[in-house]
Protein backbone atom coordinates (compact mmCIF):
# COMPACT_ATOMS: atom_id res chain seq x y z
CA UNK A 1 0.00 0.00 0.00
CA UNK A 2 2.80 2.44 0.83
CA UNK A 3 4.57 1.69 -2.40
CA UNK A 4 1.36 2.20 -4.34
CA UNK A 5 0.67 5.54 -2.69
CA UNK A 6 4.21 6.75 -3.30
CA UNK A 7 4.01 5.81 -6.96
CA UNK A 8 0.66 7.45 -7.64
CA UNK A 9 1.98 11.05 -7.84
CA UNK A 10 4.61 10.02 -10.36
CA UNK A 11 2.01 8.26 -12.47
CA UNK A 12 -0.25 11.32 -12.45
CA UNK A 13 2.54 13.85 -13.15
CA UNK A 14 2.06 16.00 -16.26
CA UNK A 15 4.28 18.55 -18.00
CA UNK A 16 3.84 22.11 -16.79
CA UNK A 17 1.54 24.12 -19.05
CA UNK A 18 3.04 26.69 -21.40
CA UNK A 19 1.11 29.42 -19.58
CA UNK A 20 2.70 28.59 -16.22
CA UNK A 21 6.12 28.12 -17.80
CA UNK A 22 5.80 31.45 -19.62
CA UNK A 23 4.89 33.23 -16.39
CA UNK A 24 7.81 31.59 -14.60
CA UNK A 25 10.32 32.54 -17.34
CA UNK A 26 8.96 36.08 -17.53
CA UNK A 27 9.42 36.52 -13.77
CA UNK A 28 12.98 35.18 -14.10
CA UNK A 29 13.78 37.69 -16.80
CA UNK A 30 12.22 40.71 -15.12
CA UNK A 31 13.89 39.85 -11.80
CA UNK A 32 17.33 40.37 -13.37
CA UNK A 33 18.78 43.75 -12.51
CA UNK A 34 20.04 44.43 -16.02
CA UNK A 35 16.59 43.80 -17.53
CA UNK A 36 14.98 46.13 -14.99
CA UNK A 37 17.59 48.75 -15.76
CA UNK A 38 16.94 48.42 -19.51
CA UNK A 39 13.18 48.75 -19.03
CA UNK A 40 13.65 51.83 -16.87
CA UNK A 41 16.08 53.38 -19.35
CA UNK A 42 13.84 52.70 -22.38
CA UNK A 43 10.81 54.30 -20.72
CA UNK A 44 12.59 57.39 -19.36
CA UNK A 45 15.84 58.17 -21.23
CA UNK A 46 14.33 58.85 -24.71
CA UNK A 47 11.95 61.47 -23.36
CA UNK A 48 14.75 63.29 -21.54
CA UNK A 49 17.03 63.06 -24.59
CA UNK A 50 14.44 64.37 -27.07
CA UNK A 51 13.32 67.18 -24.76
CA UNK A 52 16.90 68.25 -24.10
CA UNK A 53 18.02 68.16 -27.74
CA UNK A 54 14.89 70.02 -28.88
CA UNK A 55 15.85 72.96 -26.68
CA UNK A 56 19.44 73.18 -27.94
CA UNK A 57 20.54 75.76 -30.48
CA UNK A 58 22.34 73.12 -32.58
CA UNK A 59 20.39 70.15 -33.87
CA UNK A 60 21.51 66.71 -35.16
CA UNK A 61 21.03 67.76 -38.79
CA UNK A 62 23.02 64.74 -39.99
CA UNK A 63 20.24 62.52 -38.61
CA UNK A 64 17.01 61.99 -40.52
CA UNK A 65 14.37 64.51 -39.32
CA UNK A 66 16.90 65.97 -36.88
CA UNK A 67 16.72 69.40 -38.53
CA UNK A 68 12.99 69.62 -37.67
CA UNK A 69 13.25 68.97 -33.92
CA UNK A 70 12.69 72.67 -33.20
CA UNK A 71 9.58 72.75 -35.36
CA UNK A 72 7.54 69.75 -34.24
CA UNK A 73 7.46 67.17 -31.50
CA UNK A 74 7.00 64.37 -34.04
CA UNK A 75 10.59 64.68 -35.24
CA UNK A 76 11.92 63.44 -31.87
CA UNK A 77 10.54 59.88 -32.02
CA UNK A 78 11.78 59.54 -35.61
CA UNK A 79 15.28 60.61 -34.63
CA UNK A 80 15.09 58.09 -31.79
CA UNK A 81 13.88 55.43 -34.23
CA UNK A 82 16.88 55.99 -36.48
CA UNK A 83 19.24 55.61 -33.51
CA UNK A 84 17.34 52.59 -32.17
CA UNK A 85 17.48 50.72 -35.48
CA UNK A 86 21.23 51.29 -35.70
CA UNK A 87 22.34 50.65 -32.12
CA UNK A 88 19.68 50.26 -29.42
CA UNK A 89 17.50 47.47 -30.78
CA UNK A 90 20.38 45.14 -31.76
CA UNK A 91 21.91 45.55 -28.30
CA UNK A 92 18.57 45.03 -26.55
CA UNK A 93 17.86 41.82 -28.45
CA UNK A 94 21.37 40.61 -27.61
CA UNK A 95 20.90 41.15 -23.89
CA UNK A 96 17.42 39.59 -23.77
CA UNK A 97 17.17 36.87 -26.42
CA UNK A 98 20.89 36.17 -26.72
CA UNK A 99 21.13 35.11 -23.07
CA UNK A 100 17.79 33.44 -22.33
CA UNK A 101 19.11 29.88 -22.92
CA UNK A 102 22.81 30.46 -22.27
CA UNK A 103 22.12 31.59 -18.69
CA UNK A 104 20.93 28.07 -17.83
CA UNK A 105 24.22 26.66 -19.17
CA UNK A 106 26.28 29.05 -17.07
CA UNK A 107 24.29 28.29 -13.93
CA UNK A 108 24.01 24.54 -14.61
CA UNK A 109 20.25 24.51 -13.98
CA UNK A 110 19.00 22.58 -17.00
CA UNK A 111 18.38 19.36 -15.05
CA UNK A 112 16.36 21.17 -12.38
CA UNK A 113 14.30 22.95 -15.05
CA UNK A 114 13.65 19.74 -16.98
CA UNK A 115 12.55 17.94 -13.83
CA UNK A 116 10.16 20.78 -12.98
CA UNK A 117 8.67 21.34 -16.46
CA UNK A 118 9.12 17.81 -17.93
CA UNK A 119 9.00 19.03 -21.54
CA UNK A 120 11.86 20.57 -23.58
CA UNK A 121 9.32 21.79 -26.12
CA UNK A 122 7.39 23.76 -23.51
CA UNK A 123 10.59 25.12 -22.03
CA UNK A 124 11.57 26.46 -25.45
CA UNK A 125 8.14 28.00 -26.03
CA UNK A 126 8.08 29.63 -22.58
CA UNK A 127 11.56 31.10 -22.97
CA UNK A 128 10.91 32.35 -26.51
CA UNK A 129 7.60 33.98 -25.55
CA UNK A 130 9.00 35.58 -22.42
CA UNK A 131 11.96 37.08 -24.30
CA UNK A 132 9.57 38.33 -27.00
CA UNK A 133 7.42 40.00 -24.35
CA UNK A 134 10.37 41.81 -22.81
CA UNK A 135 11.64 42.95 -26.23
CA UNK A 136 8.19 44.34 -27.12
CA UNK A 137 8.07 46.12 -23.76
CA UNK A 138 11.44 47.74 -24.46
CA UNK A 139 10.44 48.83 -27.98
CA UNK A 140 7.16 50.25 -26.69
CA UNK A 141 9.10 52.21 -24.08
CA UNK A 142 11.40 53.74 -26.68
CA UNK A 143 8.46 54.77 -28.87
CA UNK A 144 6.17 56.12 -26.15
CA UNK A 145 8.90 57.89 -24.21
CA UNK A 146 10.42 59.68 -27.22
CA UNK A 147 6.97 60.70 -28.46
CA UNK A 148 5.96 62.09 -25.10
CA UNK A 149 9.23 63.99 -24.76
CA UNK A 150 8.94 65.53 -28.22
CA UNK A 151 5.28 66.53 -28.06
CA UNK A 152 5.55 67.96 -24.54
CA UNK A 153 8.77 69.86 -25.25
CA UNK A 154 7.99 71.22 -28.73
CA UNK A 155 4.32 70.70 -29.40
CA UNK A 156 1.92 68.86 -31.67
CA UNK A 157 2.82 70.64 -34.92
CA UNK A 158 2.93 69.55 -38.59
CA UNK A 159 5.92 67.59 -39.81
CA UNK A 160 7.81 68.11 -43.07
CA UNK A 161 8.12 64.84 -45.00
CA UNK A 162 11.09 63.57 -46.97
CA UNK A 163 9.73 65.02 -50.19
CA UNK A 164 8.97 68.39 -48.61
CA UNK A 165 5.21 67.92 -48.26
CA UNK A 166 3.62 68.90 -44.96
CA UNK A 167 2.00 66.24 -42.79
CA UNK A 168 -0.75 67.35 -40.43
CA UNK A 169 -0.21 66.49 -36.76
CA UNK A 170 -2.68 63.62 -37.09
CA UNK A 171 -0.94 62.22 -40.16
CA UNK A 172 2.46 62.66 -38.53
CA UNK A 173 1.27 60.73 -35.47
CA UNK A 174 -0.13 57.91 -37.58
CA UNK A 175 2.96 57.59 -39.77
CA UNK A 176 5.28 57.72 -36.76
CA UNK A 177 3.35 54.93 -35.04
CA UNK A 178 3.36 52.89 -38.25
CA UNK A 179 7.12 53.37 -38.61
CA UNK A 180 7.72 52.01 -35.11
CA UNK A 181 5.42 49.06 -35.81
CA UNK A 182 7.30 48.28 -39.03
CA UNK A 183 10.67 47.99 -37.27
CA UNK A 184 9.25 45.26 -35.07
CA UNK A 185 9.82 42.83 -37.97
CA UNK A 186 13.63 43.24 -38.16
CA UNK A 187 13.72 43.37 -34.35
CA UNK A 188 12.01 39.97 -34.24
CA UNK A 189 14.54 38.69 -36.78
CA UNK A 190 17.42 39.78 -34.55
CA UNK A 191 15.64 38.32 -31.53
CA UNK A 192 15.29 34.97 -33.31
CA UNK A 193 18.97 35.06 -34.24
CA UNK A 194 19.67 35.71 -30.56
CA UNK A 195 17.65 32.62 -29.58
CA UNK A 196 19.57 30.58 -32.15
CA UNK A 197 22.91 31.82 -30.87
CA UNK A 198 21.93 31.24 -27.27
CA UNK A 199 20.94 27.63 -28.01
CA UNK A 200 23.73 26.79 -30.43
CA UNK A 201 26.66 28.37 -28.62
CA UNK A 202 25.64 27.69 -25.05
CA UNK A 203 27.70 29.44 -22.40
CA UNK A 204 29.99 31.00 -25.02
CA UNK A 205 29.78 34.83 -24.99
CA UNK A 206 29.46 34.78 -28.78
CA UNK A 207 25.85 33.71 -28.40
CA UNK A 208 25.16 36.89 -26.47
CA UNK A 209 26.90 39.04 -29.07
CA UNK A 210 25.47 37.35 -32.15
CA UNK A 211 22.45 39.68 -32.80
CA UNK A 212 24.63 42.78 -32.39
CA UNK A 213 27.30 41.36 -34.71
CA UNK A 214 24.72 40.40 -37.35
CA UNK A 215 23.17 43.88 -37.14
CA UNK A 216 26.60 45.50 -37.46
CA UNK A 217 27.37 43.38 -40.53
CA UNK A 218 24.07 44.40 -42.12
CA UNK A 219 24.75 48.07 -41.39
CA UNK A 220 28.16 47.83 -43.04
CA UNK A 221 26.57 46.10 -46.01
CA UNK A 222 24.00 48.91 -46.36
CA UNK A 223 26.87 51.39 -46.62
CA UNK A 224 28.29 49.57 -49.65
CA UNK A 225 27.10 50.14 -53.25
CA UNK A 226 25.27 46.81 -53.39
CA UNK A 227 22.70 45.84 -56.02
CA UNK A 228 19.27 46.89 -54.89
CA UNK A 229 17.97 43.29 -54.88
CA UNK A 230 20.67 42.25 -52.38
CA UNK A 231 20.15 45.39 -50.30
CA UNK A 232 16.41 44.87 -49.93
CA UNK A 233 16.82 41.14 -49.22
CA UNK A 234 18.86 41.77 -46.08
CA UNK A 235 16.74 41.28 -42.92
CA UNK A 236 17.80 44.63 -41.49
CA UNK A 237 16.60 46.71 -44.45
CA UNK A 238 13.28 47.45 -42.74
CA UNK A 239 15.27 49.46 -40.18
CA UNK A 240 15.82 51.92 -43.06
CA UNK A 241 12.84 51.42 -45.35
CA UNK A 242 10.37 53.16 -43.00
CA UNK A 243 11.67 56.39 -44.57
CA UNK A 244 9.32 55.69 -47.46
CA UNK A 245 6.31 56.26 -45.22
CA UNK A 246 7.10 59.98 -45.18
CA UNK A 247 6.86 60.65 -48.91
CA UNK A 248 3.79 61.32 -51.01
CA UNK A 249 2.82 58.87 -52.34
CA UNK A 250 4.36 56.50 -49.83
CA UNK A 251 7.14 54.22 -51.04
CA UNK A 252 5.58 51.01 -49.75
CA UNK A 253 7.29 48.48 -52.03
CA UNK A 254 10.76 48.30 -50.43
CA UNK A 255 9.26 48.52 -46.95
CA UNK A 256 6.86 45.61 -47.50
CA UNK A 257 9.63 43.47 -48.97
CA UNK A 258 11.89 44.32 -46.04
CA UNK A 259 9.17 43.34 -43.55
CA UNK A 260 8.44 40.03 -45.29
CA UNK A 261 12.16 39.17 -45.48
CA UNK A 262 12.59 39.99 -41.78
CA UNK A 263 9.65 37.78 -40.81
CA UNK A 264 11.01 34.92 -42.93
CA UNK A 265 14.33 35.22 -41.09
CA UNK A 266 12.54 35.36 -37.74
CA UNK A 267 10.54 32.19 -38.42
CA UNK A 268 13.53 30.32 -39.87
CA UNK A 269 15.95 31.22 -37.08
CA UNK A 270 13.36 30.34 -34.41
CA UNK A 271 12.66 26.98 -36.06
CA UNK A 272 16.38 26.21 -36.24
CA UNK A 273 16.82 27.14 -32.58
CA UNK A 274 13.91 24.86 -31.69
CA UNK A 275 15.36 21.91 -33.63
CA UNK A 276 18.75 22.33 -31.95
CA UNK A 277 17.19 22.62 -28.52
CA UNK A 278 14.89 19.59 -28.62
CA UNK A 279 17.71 17.39 -30.00
CA UNK A 280 20.17 18.39 -27.33
CA UNK A 281 21.54 15.82 -24.88
CA UNK A 282 20.86 17.31 -21.44
CA UNK A 283 22.28 14.30 -19.60
CA UNK A 284 25.84 15.29 -20.49
CA UNK A 285 26.78 18.49 -18.67
CA UNK A 286 29.95 18.83 -20.74
CA UNK A 287 27.89 19.42 -23.89
CA UNK A 288 26.31 22.88 -23.99
CA UNK A 289 25.13 22.88 -27.60
CA UNK A 290 28.19 24.31 -29.31
CA UNK A 291 30.07 22.50 -32.06
CA UNK A 292 29.81 21.57 -35.69
CA UNK A 293 26.03 21.25 -35.50
CA UNK A 294 25.79 24.99 -34.78
CA UNK A 295 27.27 25.62 -38.22
CA UNK A 296 25.41 22.96 -40.17
CA UNK A 297 22.01 23.55 -38.57
CA UNK A 298 22.38 27.24 -37.72
CA UNK A 299 24.56 29.16 -40.15
CA UNK A 300 24.19 27.30 -43.44
CA UNK A 301 20.36 27.38 -43.51
CA UNK A 302 20.37 31.15 -42.92
CA UNK A 303 22.87 31.59 -45.75
CA UNK A 304 20.49 29.57 -47.90
CA UNK A 305 17.58 31.81 -46.86
CA UNK A 306 19.60 34.87 -47.88
CA UNK A 307 20.38 33.36 -51.28
CA UNK A 308 16.74 32.44 -51.87
CA UNK A 309 15.40 35.87 -50.86
CA UNK A 310 17.92 37.62 -53.10
CA UNK A 311 16.87 35.43 -56.01
CA UNK A 312 13.16 35.97 -55.36
CA UNK A 313 13.52 39.76 -55.05
CA UNK A 314 15.66 39.94 -58.19
CA UNK A 315 13.17 37.84 -60.15
CA UNK A 316 9.97 39.55 -58.98
CA UNK A 317 11.05 43.20 -59.02
CA UNK A 318 12.28 45.22 -62.01
CA UNK A 319 14.94 47.00 -59.94
CA UNK A 320 18.48 46.75 -61.31
CA UNK A 321 21.87 48.03 -60.23
CA UNK A 322 21.98 50.43 -57.31
CA UNK A 323 18.51 51.80 -58.06
CA UNK A 324 19.86 55.37 -57.93
CA UNK A 325 19.42 56.84 -61.39
CA UNK A 326 19.52 60.34 -62.87
CA UNK A 327 15.81 60.71 -63.58
CA UNK A 328 14.88 59.49 -60.08
CA UNK A 329 17.25 61.95 -58.44
CA UNK A 330 15.98 64.82 -60.60
CA UNK A 331 12.36 63.97 -59.85
CA UNK A 332 12.97 63.69 -56.10
CA UNK A 333 14.87 66.99 -55.90
CA UNK A 334 12.31 68.89 -57.98
CA UNK A 335 9.39 67.52 -55.93
CA UNK A 336 10.97 68.38 -52.59
CA UNK A 337 11.99 71.84 -53.81
CA UNK A 338 8.47 72.65 -54.99
CA UNK A 339 6.94 71.70 -51.64
CA UNK A 340 9.54 73.60 -49.63
CA UNK A 341 9.33 76.65 -51.91
CA UNK A 342 5.67 76.97 -50.97
CA UNK A 343 6.68 76.79 -47.31
CA UNK A 344 9.18 79.59 -47.82
CA UNK A 345 6.53 81.59 -49.68
CA UNK A 346 4.22 81.32 -46.68
CA UNK A 347 7.03 82.42 -44.35
CA UNK A 348 7.62 85.54 -46.44
CA UNK A 349 3.87 86.26 -46.76
CA UNK A 350 4.05 86.21 -50.52
CA UNK A 351 1.14 85.20 -52.77
CA UNK A 352 0.62 81.45 -52.61
CA UNK A 353 1.48 79.30 -55.61
CA UNK A 354 0.81 75.65 -56.32
CA UNK A 355 3.27 72.99 -57.37
CA UNK A 356 1.61 72.89 -60.77
CA UNK A 357 2.14 76.63 -61.23
CA UNK A 358 5.79 76.36 -60.24
CA UNK A 359 6.47 73.51 -62.69
CA UNK A 360 9.76 72.88 -60.91
CA UNK A 361 12.31 70.75 -62.73
CA UNK A 362 15.83 69.66 -61.86
CA UNK A 363 18.83 68.92 -64.02
CA UNK A 364 21.42 66.82 -62.21
CA UNK A 365 24.82 65.41 -63.08
CA UNK A 366 27.52 63.53 -61.22
CA UNK A 367 31.16 64.45 -61.03
CA UNK A 368 30.65 67.61 -63.06
CA UNK A 369 29.22 65.59 -65.92
CA UNK A 370 32.35 63.47 -66.24
CA UNK A 371 30.82 60.44 -64.54
CA UNK A 372 27.75 58.37 -65.30
CA UNK A 373 24.80 59.97 -63.52
CA UNK A 374 23.92 56.99 -61.38
CA UNK A 375 24.81 55.46 -58.05
CA UNK A 376 25.57 57.02 -54.65
CA UNK A 377 28.14 59.72 -54.02
CA UNK A 378 28.68 63.23 -52.69
CA UNK A 379 29.47 64.65 -56.13
CA UNK A 380 25.93 65.10 -57.41
CA UNK A 381 25.03 68.63 -58.56
CA UNK A 382 21.53 69.78 -59.42
CA UNK A 383 20.16 72.99 -60.95
CA UNK A 384 16.50 73.52 -60.10
CA UNK A 385 14.34 75.72 -62.33
CA UNK A 386 10.83 77.02 -61.69
CA UNK A 387 8.35 79.59 -62.96
CA UNK A 388 6.17 82.03 -61.07
CA UNK A 389 2.82 83.25 -62.41
CA UNK A 390 3.07 86.51 -64.42
CA UNK A 391 6.89 86.35 -64.35
CA UNK A 392 8.62 85.64 -67.65
CA UNK A 393 12.10 84.81 -66.35
CA UNK A 394 12.57 81.40 -64.78
CA UNK A 395 14.10 81.11 -61.34
CA UNK A 396 17.09 78.85 -60.76
CA UNK A 397 18.82 77.47 -57.69
CA UNK A 398 21.87 75.23 -57.32
CA UNK A 399 22.23 72.30 -54.94
CA UNK A 400 25.09 70.00 -54.05
CA UNK A 401 23.84 66.52 -53.20
CA UNK A 402 25.27 63.76 -51.04
CA UNK A 403 23.39 60.58 -51.97
CA UNK A 404 23.89 57.52 -49.75
CA UNK A 405 23.67 53.94 -51.08
CA UNK A 406 20.23 53.44 -49.50
CA UNK A 407 18.77 56.34 -51.50
CA UNK A 408 18.72 59.03 -48.84
CA UNK A 409 20.24 62.37 -49.85
CA UNK A 410 21.02 65.73 -48.31
CA UNK A 411 20.67 68.72 -50.64
CA UNK A 412 22.89 71.65 -49.68
CA UNK A 413 21.92 75.02 -51.18
CA UNK A 414 24.59 76.78 -53.21
CA UNK A 415 22.82 79.96 -54.21
CA UNK A 416 21.35 82.33 -55.01
CA UNK A 417 21.50 83.76 -51.52
CA UNK A 418 17.93 85.02 -51.41
CA UNK A 419 16.63 81.51 -52.22
CA UNK A 420 18.88 78.91 -50.62
CA UNK A 421 22.27 80.51 -49.96
CA UNK A 422 21.70 81.27 -46.27
CA UNK A 423 20.24 79.27 -43.39
CA UNK A 424 17.90 82.10 -42.30
CA UNK A 425 15.30 84.13 -44.17
CA UNK A 426 14.02 87.54 -43.14
CA UNK A 427 10.29 87.40 -42.46
CA UNK A 428 7.93 90.17 -41.33
CA UNK A 429 8.08 88.68 -37.81
CA UNK A 430 11.87 88.22 -37.71
CA UNK A 431 14.46 85.74 -38.92
CA UNK A 432 13.31 82.16 -39.44
CA UNK A 433 15.03 78.94 -40.61
CA UNK A 434 15.19 78.75 -44.38
CA UNK A 435 13.56 75.47 -45.51
CA UNK A 436 15.36 75.66 -48.87
CA UNK A 437 18.87 76.03 -47.43
CA UNK A 438 19.31 72.32 -46.70
CA UNK A 439 16.80 69.53 -46.92
CA UNK A 440 16.64 65.75 -46.76
CA UNK A 441 15.17 63.61 -49.49
CA UNK A 442 14.71 60.02 -50.51
CA UNK A 443 15.26 58.42 -53.91
CA UNK A 444 12.93 55.49 -54.51
CA UNK A 445 15.17 52.56 -55.39
CA UNK A 446 12.45 50.68 -57.23
CA UNK A 447 11.09 51.91 -60.57
CA UNK A 448 8.26 54.36 -60.08
CA UNK A 449 5.43 55.71 -62.18
CA UNK A 450 5.46 59.13 -60.59
CA UNK A 451 5.80 61.93 -63.10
Amino acid sequence: MIATIAADPAVGAHPVSIKRGYRFELVKLVSQWRIRLLVLACWIAPALFVAAVSQQSSLPVDTLFGRWMHATGWAGPLVTLGFAGTWALPLLTSVVAGDVFASEDRLGTWRHLLVAVRSPRRIFAAKALSSLTVILLLVAGLACSSTAGGVLAVGNHPLVGLDGHLLTPGDAAGQTLLAWVCVLAPTLALGAIGLLGSVALGRSPMGLLLPALVALAMQLAQMLPLPVALRVALPGYAFIAWNGLFTSPMQRGPLLIGIVVSLVWAVTATALAYLLFVRRDFTNLAVDGSGRRAVTVGVLPLVGVLAVTVGVVAATTPATGSGIEQDKVQRSVATAFAHLYRMQTAQLHRPDVTEAQLSATATCNKGGGKLAAEGPGNDWRCVVSWHLPDVEAAGTAIYQLDVTPDGRFVADGDGPKEVNGYFLVRTPTGDAPNPLWQFDGNVELFPTTKG
